[in-house]
Protein backbone atom coordinates (compact mmCIF):
# COMPACT_ATOMS: atom_id res chain seq x y z
CA UNK A 1 0.00 0.00 0.00
CA UNK A 2 1.20 3.03 -0.31
CA UNK A 3 3.10 5.28 2.42
CA UNK A 4 3.16 8.75 2.97
CA UNK A 5 6.89 10.71 3.00
CA UNK A 6 7.75 12.89 5.90
CA UNK A 7 7.86 15.32 4.08
CA UNK A 8 3.98 15.27 3.40
CA UNK A 9 3.18 15.30 6.81
CA UNK A 10 5.39 17.89 9.04
CA UNK A 11 4.14 20.90 10.57
CA UNK A 12 5.22 24.02 9.25
CA UNK A 13 7.52 24.52 12.03
CA UNK A 14 9.68 22.14 10.84
CA UNK A 15 9.35 19.74 14.34
CA UNK A 16 8.30 16.24 13.61
CA UNK A 17 6.32 14.95 16.27
CA UNK A 18 5.14 11.80 17.45
CA UNK A 19 2.84 10.02 19.68
CA UNK A 20 1.95 6.41 20.50
CA UNK A 21 -0.90 4.49 22.26
CA UNK A 22 -0.19 1.15 24.25
CA UNK A 23 -2.34 -1.98 24.80
CA UNK A 24 -1.75 -4.26 27.35
CA UNK A 25 1.47 -5.21 29.87
CA UNK A 26 4.07 -3.53 31.20
CA UNK A 27 6.33 -5.06 28.31
CA UNK A 28 5.12 -3.50 25.73
CA UNK A 29 4.90 -0.18 27.74
CA UNK A 30 9.00 -0.74 28.02
CA UNK A 31 8.69 -1.47 24.11
CA UNK A 32 6.94 2.21 23.72
CA UNK A 33 9.49 3.94 25.29
CA UNK A 34 12.37 2.38 23.46
CA UNK A 35 10.56 3.28 20.40
CA UNK A 36 10.24 6.41 22.03
CA UNK A 37 13.99 6.57 22.62
CA UNK A 38 14.88 5.66 19.56
CA UNK A 39 12.21 8.49 17.68
CA UNK A 40 13.94 11.21 19.87
CA UNK A 41 17.34 10.48 18.46
CA UNK A 42 16.11 11.11 15.07
CA UNK A 43 14.62 14.32 15.80
CA UNK A 44 11.13 13.81 17.12
CA UNK A 45 9.12 15.37 19.73
CA UNK A 46 7.00 13.64 21.92
CA UNK A 47 3.64 14.28 22.45
CA UNK A 48 0.79 13.03 24.07
CA UNK A 49 -2.25 11.18 21.52
CA UNK A 50 -5.07 13.39 22.51
CA UNK A 51 -2.71 16.43 21.51
CA UNK A 52 -4.86 19.29 19.57
CA UNK A 53 -1.93 19.46 16.95
CA UNK A 54 -1.04 17.82 13.87
CA UNK A 55 1.27 14.32 14.22
CA UNK A 56 3.72 13.17 11.51
CA UNK A 57 4.18 9.60 13.34
CA UNK A 58 1.38 7.97 15.71
CA UNK A 59 2.41 4.32 16.88
CA UNK A 60 -0.51 1.67 18.10
CA UNK A 61 1.74 -1.09 20.44
CA UNK A 62 -1.17 -4.03 20.39
CA UNK A 63 -1.79 -6.25 22.70
CA UNK A 64 -3.32 -9.64 21.78
CA UNK A 65 -3.40 -11.79 25.01
CA UNK A 66 -7.67 -12.04 24.63
CA UNK A 67 -9.90 -11.15 21.74
CA UNK A 68 -10.97 -8.32 23.95
CA UNK A 69 -7.78 -6.35 23.75
CA UNK A 70 -7.32 -7.22 19.92
CA UNK A 71 -10.51 -5.14 19.47
CA UNK A 72 -9.21 -2.51 21.44
CA UNK A 73 -5.93 -2.24 19.59
CA UNK A 74 -8.18 -2.24 15.89
CA UNK A 75 -10.36 0.38 17.68
CA UNK A 76 -7.33 2.70 18.58
CA UNK A 77 -5.87 2.65 14.99
CA UNK A 78 -9.21 2.88 13.38
CA UNK A 79 -9.30 6.07 16.28
CA UNK A 80 -5.68 7.62 15.67
CA UNK A 81 -6.70 7.96 11.45
CA UNK A 82 -10.07 9.55 12.58
CA UNK A 83 -8.54 12.18 14.53
CA UNK A 84 -4.82 12.31 12.62
CA UNK A 85 -5.85 11.89 9.00
CA UNK A 86 -2.23 13.87 8.37
CA UNK A 87 -0.31 11.06 10.58
CA UNK A 88 1.77 8.02 9.36
CA UNK A 89 0.25 5.42 11.62
CA UNK A 90 2.44 3.07 12.54
CA UNK A 91 0.96 -0.60 14.17
CA UNK A 92 3.10 -3.20 16.12
CA UNK A 93 2.70 -5.53 19.19
CA UNK A 94 1.33 -9.02 19.34
CA UNK A 95 -1.61 -8.19 17.79
CA UNK A 96 0.34 -7.25 14.72
CA UNK A 97 1.50 -11.10 15.29
CA UNK A 98 -0.90 -12.98 15.36
CA UNK A 99 -3.27 -11.06 13.12
CA UNK A 100 -0.50 -10.42 10.68
CA UNK A 101 -2.81 -10.77 7.47
CA UNK A 102 -5.90 -8.78 8.58
CA UNK A 103 -2.83 -5.67 9.78
CA UNK A 104 -1.07 -5.84 6.30
CA UNK A 105 -4.10 -5.08 4.69
CA UNK A 106 -6.03 -2.87 7.27
CA UNK A 107 -6.86 0.40 5.56
CA UNK A 108 -6.06 2.65 8.52
CA UNK A 109 -2.58 1.60 8.56
CA UNK A 110 0.13 3.17 6.77
CA UNK A 111 3.08 0.56 7.97
CA UNK A 112 2.87 -2.70 9.85
CA UNK A 113 6.17 -3.22 12.14
CA UNK A 114 6.29 -6.65 12.84
CA UNK A 115 7.21 -7.70 16.55
CA UNK A 116 10.78 -8.71 16.52
CA UNK A 117 11.47 -5.39 14.37
CA UNK A 118 10.59 -2.60 16.71
CA UNK A 119 14.48 -1.54 17.40
CA UNK A 120 14.47 -0.57 13.21
CA UNK A 121 11.57 1.56 13.50
CA UNK A 122 13.13 4.27 11.92
CA UNK A 123 14.47 2.31 8.40
CA UNK A 124 10.59 0.98 8.56
CA UNK A 125 9.78 5.14 8.49
CA UNK A 126 12.01 6.56 6.29
CA UNK A 127 11.60 3.05 3.78
CA UNK A 128 12.66 1.15 1.53
CA UNK A 129 11.55 -1.47 4.07
CA UNK A 130 13.88 -3.73 5.44
CA UNK A 131 13.94 -7.50 4.87
CA UNK A 132 12.71 -9.01 7.50
CA UNK A 133 15.22 -11.17 9.97
CA UNK A 134 14.19 -14.20 12.77
CA UNK A 135 14.45 -13.37 15.93
CA UNK A 136 16.61 -16.62 17.22
CA UNK A 137 19.65 -15.66 18.98
CA UNK A 138 19.56 -15.94 23.24
CA UNK A 139 20.69 -12.34 23.75
CA UNK A 140 19.57 -9.34 22.39
CA UNK A 141 20.70 -5.88 22.49
CA UNK A 142 18.26 -2.77 22.09
CA UNK A 143 20.65 -0.04 21.47
CA UNK A 144 18.47 2.49 23.38
CA UNK A 145 17.30 3.80 26.58
CA UNK A 146 13.61 4.32 26.89
CA UNK A 147 11.70 7.83 27.15
CA UNK A 148 9.27 8.09 29.68
CA UNK A 149 8.28 12.03 29.75
CA UNK A 150 6.36 13.54 32.83
CA UNK A 151 6.36 10.13 34.88
CA UNK A 152 8.08 8.57 38.27
CA UNK A 153 7.77 5.42 37.17
CA UNK A 154 10.16 4.04 34.14
CA UNK A 155 10.55 0.67 32.66
CA UNK A 156 13.47 -1.65 31.49
CA UNK A 157 12.85 -4.55 28.98
CA UNK A 158 15.21 -7.07 30.28
CA UNK A 159 13.81 -10.11 28.67
CA UNK A 160 11.72 -11.59 25.84
CA UNK A 161 9.26 -14.35 24.72
CA UNK A 162 8.01 -17.36 26.22
CA UNK A 163 8.87 -21.16 25.65
CA UNK A 164 6.19 -22.37 28.05
CA UNK A 165 3.07 -22.88 25.11
CA UNK A 166 0.40 -22.50 27.63
CA UNK A 167 -2.22 -24.01 25.95
CA UNK A 168 -4.63 -21.67 26.28
CA UNK A 169 -1.96 -18.76 25.35
CA UNK A 170 -1.02 -16.67 22.26
CA UNK A 171 1.97 -15.20 24.05
CA UNK A 172 4.74 -17.59 22.53
CA UNK A 173 3.28 -16.89 18.99
CA UNK A 174 3.29 -13.20 18.95
CA UNK A 175 6.76 -12.99 20.75
CA UNK A 176 8.67 -15.95 19.98
CA UNK A 177 10.93 -17.68 21.76
CA UNK A 178 12.80 -16.79 25.32
CA UNK A 179 15.74 -14.34 24.99
CA UNK A 180 17.34 -11.90 27.68
CA UNK A 181 18.71 -8.80 26.92
CA UNK A 182 22.53 -8.46 27.52
CA UNK A 183 23.10 -7.51 31.33
CA UNK A 184 25.92 -5.07 30.24
CA UNK A 185 22.94 -2.79 28.14
CA UNK A 186 20.81 -3.53 31.39
CA UNK A 187 23.09 -1.70 33.62
CA UNK A 188 23.94 0.99 31.37
CA UNK A 189 20.13 1.91 30.67
CA UNK A 190 19.27 1.58 34.10
CA UNK A 191 21.67 4.43 35.06
CA UNK A 192 20.29 6.61 32.23
CA UNK A 193 16.67 6.51 34.25
CA UNK A 194 18.03 7.28 37.35
CA UNK A 195 20.31 10.13 35.65
CA UNK A 196 16.96 11.18 34.40
CA UNK A 197 15.44 11.44 37.64
CA UNK A 198 13.17 8.04 37.59
CA UNK A 199 12.59 6.76 41.22
CA UNK A 200 10.84 3.57 40.81
CA UNK A 201 12.30 1.15 37.85
CA UNK A 202 10.06 -1.91 36.85
CA UNK A 203 12.17 -4.68 35.03
CA UNK A 204 9.57 -6.17 32.57
CA UNK A 205 9.56 -9.01 30.38
CA UNK A 206 7.28 -11.80 29.23
CA UNK A 207 8.56 -13.80 32.18
CA UNK A 208 11.62 -12.13 34.29
CA UNK A 209 12.19 -15.30 35.46
CA UNK A 210 13.46 -16.77 32.79
CA UNK A 211 16.54 -14.19 32.74
CA UNK A 212 19.62 -15.46 31.88
CA UNK A 213 22.82 -14.09 30.21
CA UNK A 214 25.60 -16.61 30.80
CA UNK A 215 26.52 -16.35 34.34
CA UNK A 216 23.70 -13.41 35.05
CA UNK A 217 20.55 -14.80 36.92
CA UNK A 218 17.51 -12.51 37.63
CA UNK A 219 18.76 -12.76 41.08
CA UNK A 220 22.62 -11.89 40.20
CA UNK A 221 21.49 -9.06 37.59
CA UNK A 222 18.99 -7.35 40.91
CA UNK A 223 22.47 -7.43 42.56
CA UNK A 224 24.39 -5.70 40.25
CA UNK A 225 21.87 -3.24 39.44
CA UNK A 226 22.00 -2.50 43.69
CA UNK A 227 25.32 -1.35 43.58
CA UNK A 228 24.09 1.99 42.06
CA UNK A 229 23.72 4.71 45.07
CA UNK A 230 20.89 7.32 45.52
CA UNK A 231 17.19 7.09 46.39
CA UNK A 232 15.31 4.75 44.39
CA UNK A 233 13.74 1.11 44.03
CA UNK A 234 13.75 -1.48 42.07
CA UNK A 235 9.91 -3.46 41.41
CA UNK A 236 9.61 -6.69 39.27
CA UNK A 237 6.71 -7.44 36.93
CA UNK A 238 5.45 -10.61 35.94
CA UNK A 239 7.32 -13.71 36.58
CA UNK A 240 6.47 -17.55 36.36
CA UNK A 241 6.60 -20.35 38.58
CA UNK A 242 10.12 -21.04 38.72
CA UNK A 243 13.07 -22.87 40.11
CA UNK A 244 14.98 -19.83 40.92
CA UNK A 245 12.57 -17.97 42.56
CA UNK A 246 13.14 -18.75 45.51
CA UNK A 247 16.92 -16.92 45.58
CA UNK A 248 14.40 -13.58 45.29
CA UNK A 249 13.41 -14.31 49.13
CA UNK A 250 16.28 -13.34 50.63
CA UNK A 251 17.21 -10.33 48.20
CA UNK A 252 14.02 -8.63 48.72
CA UNK A 253 13.82 -9.27 52.26
CA UNK A 254 17.32 -7.82 53.22
CA UNK A 255 17.22 -5.09 50.36
CA UNK A 256 14.47 -2.42 50.81
CA UNK A 257 15.11 -0.88 47.52
CA UNK A 258 13.86 -4.24 45.94
CA UNK A 259 9.77 -3.88 46.26
CA UNK A 260 7.94 -6.23 48.15
CA UNK A 261 5.74 -7.28 45.22
CA UNK A 262 5.57 -10.10 43.42
CA UNK A 263 3.05 -10.88 40.16
CA UNK A 264 3.18 -14.88 40.33
CA UNK A 265 0.43 -16.44 37.78
CA UNK A 266 -1.11 -19.09 39.22
CA UNK A 267 -4.09 -19.87 36.79
CA UNK A 268 -6.26 -22.40 38.26
CA UNK A 269 -5.97 -24.02 41.71
CA UNK A 270 -6.70 -27.29 40.60
CA UNK A 271 -4.25 -29.88 39.11
CA UNK A 272 -6.58 -31.48 37.00
CA UNK A 273 -7.10 -28.11 35.01
CA UNK A 274 -3.84 -26.90 35.42
CA UNK A 275 -2.23 -30.18 33.42
CA UNK A 276 -4.89 -29.35 30.72
CA UNK A 277 -3.34 -25.77 30.19
CA UNK A 278 -0.11 -27.49 30.25
CA UNK A 279 1.13 -25.26 33.11
CA UNK A 280 4.64 -26.85 34.74
CA UNK A 281 3.86 -26.85 38.18
CA UNK A 282 0.91 -28.64 40.76
CA UNK A 283 -1.20 -26.61 42.98
CA UNK A 284 1.21 -27.48 45.85
CA UNK A 285 4.21 -26.45 44.50
CA UNK A 286 2.66 -23.53 44.01
CA UNK A 287 1.14 -23.09 47.72
CA UNK A 288 4.91 -24.10 48.80
CA UNK A 289 6.72 -20.77 47.43
CA UNK A 290 4.01 -18.82 48.00
CA UNK A 291 4.17 -19.39 51.74
CA UNK A 292 7.86 -19.61 51.56
CA UNK A 293 7.63 -15.74 50.05
CA UNK A 294 4.51 -14.88 52.22
CA UNK A 295 6.61 -15.81 55.84
CA UNK A 296 9.98 -14.89 54.08
CA UNK A 297 9.18 -11.01 53.20
CA UNK A 298 6.88 -9.07 55.57
CA UNK A 299 4.03 -7.15 53.98
CA UNK A 300 4.61 -8.66 50.66
CA UNK A 301 1.97 -7.99 48.56
CA UNK A 302 1.54 -11.40 46.46
CA UNK A 303 -0.54 -10.94 43.12
CA UNK A 304 -2.29 -13.61 40.33
CA UNK A 305 -3.87 -13.90 37.81
CA UNK A 306 -6.76 -16.78 37.49
CA UNK A 307 -8.75 -17.89 34.61
CA UNK A 308 -12.06 -19.11 35.09
CA UNK A 309 -14.46 -21.26 32.55
CA UNK A 310 -11.16 -23.34 30.79
CA UNK A 311 -12.92 -26.23 28.83
CA UNK A 312 -12.95 -28.92 31.20
CA UNK A 313 -13.62 -26.77 34.42
CA UNK A 314 -16.80 -28.70 36.18
CA UNK A 315 -18.77 -27.05 38.89
CA UNK A 316 -16.38 -29.54 41.53
CA UNK A 317 -13.20 -28.38 39.85
CA UNK A 318 -14.10 -24.78 40.10
CA UNK A 319 -14.93 -24.91 43.70
CA UNK A 320 -11.66 -26.70 44.41
CA UNK A 321 -10.00 -24.04 42.87
CA UNK A 322 -11.57 -21.26 44.89
CA UNK A 323 -10.55 -23.43 47.93
CA UNK A 324 -7.18 -23.45 46.81
CA UNK A 325 -7.02 -19.73 46.66
CA UNK A 326 -8.76 -18.92 49.67
CA UNK A 327 -5.99 -21.09 51.99
CA UNK A 328 -3.21 -18.30 50.12
CA UNK A 329 -3.38 -14.82 51.45
CA UNK A 330 -3.21 -12.89 47.83
CA UNK A 331 -3.49 -9.30 47.67
CA UNK A 332 -5.24 -9.13 44.42
CA UNK A 333 -6.41 -11.96 41.97
CA UNK A 334 -6.48 -10.48 38.24
CA UNK A 335 -9.63 -12.48 36.74
CA UNK A 336 -9.76 -13.71 33.31
CA UNK A 337 -12.66 -15.42 31.77
CA UNK A 338 -11.54 -17.78 29.20
CA UNK A 339 -10.81 -16.33 25.84
CA UNK A 340 -10.07 -18.89 22.58
CA UNK A 341 -7.51 -17.56 20.48
CA UNK A 342 -6.96 -18.99 17.18
CA UNK A 343 -4.11 -20.63 16.73
CA UNK A 344 -3.89 -22.36 20.32
CA UNK A 345 -4.68 -25.96 21.01
CA UNK A 346 -7.40 -24.71 23.46
CA UNK A 347 -9.26 -22.99 21.28
CA UNK A 348 -10.42 -26.25 19.81
CA UNK A 349 -10.87 -28.28 23.08
CA UNK A 350 -14.10 -29.69 23.92
CA UNK A 351 -16.51 -29.45 27.43
CA UNK A 352 -16.65 -25.77 27.10
CA UNK A 353 -18.04 -23.58 30.06
CA UNK A 354 -21.76 -22.37 29.02
CA UNK A 355 -21.58 -18.27 28.95
CA UNK A 356 -23.84 -18.03 31.67
CA UNK A 357 -22.02 -20.18 34.23
CA UNK A 358 -18.83 -18.57 33.02
CA UNK A 359 -20.07 -15.08 33.78
CA UNK A 360 -21.81 -16.38 37.17
CA UNK A 361 -18.01 -18.31 38.18
CA UNK A 362 -16.32 -15.02 37.48
CA UNK A 363 -18.51 -12.39 39.59
CA UNK A 364 -17.49 -14.69 42.23
CA UNK A 365 -13.44 -14.47 41.53
CA UNK A 366 -14.18 -10.89 41.70
CA UNK A 367 -16.17 -11.35 45.08
CA UNK A 368 -13.09 -13.24 45.94
CA UNK A 369 -11.10 -11.14 45.26
CA UNK A 370 -12.53 -8.39 46.82
CA UNK A 371 -12.37 -9.91 50.52
CA UNK A 372 -8.32 -10.83 49.94
CA UNK A 373 -7.58 -7.46 49.17
CA UNK A 374 -9.49 -6.10 52.15
CA UNK A 375 -7.47 -8.75 53.91
CA UNK A 376 -4.40 -7.51 52.82
CA UNK A 377 -5.35 -3.61 52.91
CA UNK A 378 -6.63 -4.33 56.76
CA UNK A 379 -3.05 -5.80 57.92
CA UNK A 380 -1.24 -2.37 56.69
CA UNK A 381 -3.27 -0.19 58.63
CA UNK A 382 -0.89 1.30 61.60
CA UNK A 383 2.46 0.51 59.74
CA UNK A 384 4.33 2.74 58.02
CA UNK A 385 5.05 2.47 54.11
CA UNK A 386 7.01 3.98 51.99
CA UNK A 387 5.20 5.88 48.98
CA UNK A 388 6.41 7.51 45.98
CA UNK A 389 4.57 10.15 45.40
CA UNK A 390 3.64 11.00 41.81
CA UNK A 391 1.10 13.43 43.19
CA UNK A 392 0.92 16.28 45.57
CA UNK A 393 -3.10 17.86 44.99
CA UNK A 394 -4.28 21.65 45.65
CA UNK A 395 -5.34 20.60 49.18
CA UNK A 396 -1.98 19.37 50.01
CA UNK A 397 -2.82 16.03 50.28
CA UNK A 398 0.20 13.83 48.41
CA UNK A 399 -0.84 10.76 46.52
CA UNK A 400 1.66 7.38 45.10
CA UNK A 401 2.16 4.58 45.74
CA UNK A 402 3.84 2.28 48.20
CA UNK A 403 6.72 -0.45 48.13
CA UNK A 404 4.10 -3.01 48.25
CA UNK A 405 1.63 -1.47 45.48
CA UNK A 406 -0.74 0.28 47.37
CA UNK A 407 -2.47 3.53 46.47
CA UNK A 408 -2.15 5.76 49.58
CA UNK A 409 -3.46 9.46 50.45
CA UNK A 410 -2.13 11.42 53.09
CA UNK A 411 -0.72 15.17 54.16
CA UNK A 412 3.00 15.07 53.87
CA UNK A 413 4.76 18.00 55.05
CA UNK A 414 6.81 19.74 52.29
CA UNK A 415 5.46 17.27 50.02
CA UNK A 416 7.46 17.20 46.42
CA UNK A 417 6.52 14.38 43.21
CA UNK A 418 8.95 11.98 42.53
CA UNK A 419 9.94 11.75 46.11
CA UNK A 420 9.70 9.06 48.83
CA UNK A 421 7.87 9.87 52.08
CA UNK A 422 7.52 7.09 55.15
CA UNK A 423 3.80 7.69 55.61
CA UNK A 424 1.70 6.01 58.91
CA UNK A 425 -1.16 3.91 57.62
CA UNK A 426 -4.38 5.27 59.65
CA UNK A 427 -6.98 3.89 57.81
CA UNK A 428 -8.46 2.25 55.09
CA UNK A 429 -10.81 3.50 52.52
CA UNK A 430 -11.71 1.45 49.68
CA UNK A 431 -9.21 0.27 48.11
CA UNK A 432 -7.30 3.03 49.12
CA UNK A 433 -4.77 3.51 52.34
CA UNK A 434 -4.77 6.70 54.28
CA UNK A 435 -2.05 8.46 56.25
Amino acid sequence: MPIKSLEETQMSSGIKTAAAMTVGCRLNQADTALIFGRLREAGYEIVGPDTDGPLDVIIINSCAVTASASQTSRNFVRACRRNHPEAKVIVTGCDSEVEKEFWQNEKSVDIYLPNPEKSKIMDYINGPLPKREAANEKIFMENSTGFYPFRCRAFIKIQEGCDNFCTYCIVPYARGSERSRHHAEIITEFGNLLAHGHKEIVLAGVNVSAYRDNSYGLSELLSRLLEFEGDYRIRLSSTEPHKDNIKLIPLMKDNPKICRFLHLPLQHGSDEILKLMGRKYTAEEFAEFAHMALSGIPGLHLGTDVICGFPGETAELFEKSCRFMESIPFANLHVFSFSPRKGTPAADFEDHVLPAEMKDRHLRLEALEGRLADKFLDAQVGRTLKVLIEKVRHDGEAEGWSDNYIRVISHVENAKRNSFADVLIKEKAGKILKG
